[in-house]
């Protein structure tokens, strides 16, 4: 499995704007997908930071294929849609690509 890695951040204001965009349209968008490219779910992380939020987001595909199927042959370039532009005021203009070698949860999330 392939975790897709990618850093953005939106002003205070915008924050609950932006995880309400990924929680309720862009993810269920992937998973709803004709094909679903290989796509297994996301994680996102949060912090506040000097007037901004931070958001991690992890996508976890079946395989690099899988995200190429997503992303395209340029697969390290992030997939930006103009709602999520309108929301960020910064973000990271790569994303990092990791190999899953282990994991464990001992927690439940909401």
């Amino acid at each position: 499995m392939v975790c897709r890695m990618w850093k953005g951040r939106t002003l205070q204001a915008d924050a609950a704007a932006y995880e309400n965009y990924l929680r309720n349209d862009l993810f269920p968008r992937l998973q709803n997908e004709p094909g679903k490219r290989g796509y297994r779910g996301f994680d996102i992380l949060r912090k506040e930071r000097g007037g901004e939020t931070e958001f991690v987001t992890m996508v976890w595909f079946d395989s690099l294929d899988s995200v190429k199927g997503f992303a395209g042959e340029d697969y390290q370039t992030p997939v930006i849609s103009e709602k999520a532009r309108s929301l960020l005021s910064r973000r990271q203009t790569w994303c990092d690509h990791h190999e899953l070698s282990g994991t464990q949860r001992a927690l439940t999330w909401r």
